[in-house]
């Protein structure tokens, strides 16, 4: 059997036989791929051939898991008694299951290479969390696990009980009067998002979360050392195209877990509580203050959708350049209609329209406008008005009447198989040669 004879597999027998059945013809696959020059140098013809059998290999992989997901799942999480993160998921079904997803060692050999070099193995990636997360049981599992506190908030966490002060590599957060200030600080980017500030930026929410002597977490973006902004506040530039076309921004540590993580955290809170029967609650959360300077572009708009209270400078704007850079704009799709409707949802999102603050329109992505020279005091007004007992439960309302955990992991499903090839399509390798070519870093 060859590799394109994949396709008309349909891995109907017992988990074991077909695992091993779905390895066997994969390899046959991974033997024409081997004989390939690099992706650089291969010619038309011979990227023909390594498009079909990726394809072919695809195919098959999905068919396969429709199948067996919830027995692979449940092998590799030991019945669902142990919780696996995204990666940590990913790595041990491919330990598990030969060929079914990328090992660690092959998307480490991936990384070595820039965006438009890769053979794409992440995309195999993306067709094994589409399955994972298409079924209730297992997809509510691998979303609940996500909410967990990072096994590196916990380790900082007494230092920042006792000082109320942690600097990580791009945030800073500091504990004052109630609140926890998230700032963030990537300054030569315009606090551009790559693999580092989502680890920085999930880190510092667990910590905002976990602190009994928080009520109310506060997001701003600090000064900037860039040339065109220097010493001005910008919230967010969003995703890094110079480091997404040298192939440093990962699939899975950071398109995928930045949804399922900091910004499911500001939904839904930590999970704190792994009995389904805790009362009075499982999950922690508190409310969220969004102070934007500038511009939030791309991942920062995204954000905006999820806080509970935005204020925005009167010279500020929002924007979604997804037609412009070829990606899905995370949960953007999934959150923007129920905020501004679906007539500016689609102008914002297939079109590029940008949002000024101070226009009518602006009230639909933000809740204050005020003279940028005086965002620290409405931020502080807000802090007050939120730290009121009562915003915390009514909150966690709204976002269950607004986001039902099954809605968000349905839409994340279809998110992970999309954004997987969007990330390798031509037209985004083109655009972010171009974007680096012009010396830009988001």
């Amino acid at each position: 059997m060859t590799a394109t004879d994949l396709i008309t597999e349909q891995f109907d027998g017992p988990l074991g036989a077909d695992a091993d059945a779905l390895a066997v013809h994969l390899k046959s696959g991974e033997l024409i791929l081997s004989g390939l020059p690099p992706k650089p140098e291969r010619t038309e013809e011979q990227q023909a051939v390594a498009d079909g059998v990726h394809h072919a290999h695809r195919q098959a992989r999905a068919r396969f898991l429709r199948s067996h997901v919830v027995e692979v799942y449940d092998q590799v999480t030991a019945g669902r008694t142990s919780r696996l993160r995204l990666a940590e998921l990913a790595y041990a079904a491919a330990d598990a299951f030969p060929g079914l997803v990328p090992t660690a060692q092959e998307i480490a050999e991936e990384r070595r290479h820039v965006q438009a070099a890769k053979d794409g193995r992440e995309i195999d990636q993306g067709v094994f969390f589409r399955e994972v997360l298409r079924q209730p049981e297992i997809g509510t599992h691998l979303t609940e696990t996500m909410l967990l506190p990072t096994a590196r908030a916990l380790a900082l966490l007494p230092e920042y009980r006792r000082t109320g002060d942690v600097r990580l590599d791009t945030v800073h957060i500091e504990r004052r009067s109630g609140a926890a200030h998230l700032t963030v600080s990537n300054p030569d980017a315009l606090n551009a998002e790559d693999n580092g500030l989502i680890d920085d930026l999930e880190t510092a929410v667990d910590l905002a979360l976990l602190d009994d002597d928080v009520h109310v977490g506060v997001l701003r973006g600090g000064p900037m050392s860039h040339p065109r902004y220097l010493g001005k506040r910008v919230f967010s530039a969003g995703i890094n195209l110079k480091k997404l076309h040298e192939g440093q921004i990962s699939f899975v540590d950071f398109l995928l877990r930045r949804e399922l993580g900091y910004l499911s955290k500001l939904v839904r809170g930590l999970l704190v509580d792994e009995d389904e029967a805790a009362w009075p609650r499982r999950f922690h959360d508190k409310p969220w203050i969004a102070a934007v300077d500038t511009f939030a572009i791309g991942g920062g708009a995204q954000l905006l959708m999820v806080f509970d209270h935005v204020i925005a400078g009167a010279d500020a704007y929002f924007s979604l350049p997804a037609a412009q850079e070829g990606i899905v704009p995370g949960a953007a799709n999934f959150r923007l209609s129920k905020l501004a409707g679906p007539r500016l949802a689609r102008q914002v999102i297939l079109s590029g329209r940008k949002i000024w603050a101070a226009e009518p329109e602006g009230r639909l992505l933000c809740d204050e406008v005020v003279d940028p020279r005086e965002i620290d005091a409405a931020v502080e007004r807000g802090v007050e008005r939120l730290a009121n007992p009562a915003v915390a439960a009514n909150r966690r309302m709204l976002n269950l009447a607004e986001e039902p955990l099954d809605g968000f992991r349905n839409y994340l499903a279809e998110f992970a198989a999309e954004q997987a090839l969007r990330l390798y399509s031509a037209d985004v390798l083109d655009k972010v040669r171009r974007a680096w070519s012009r010396g830009e870093k988001r």
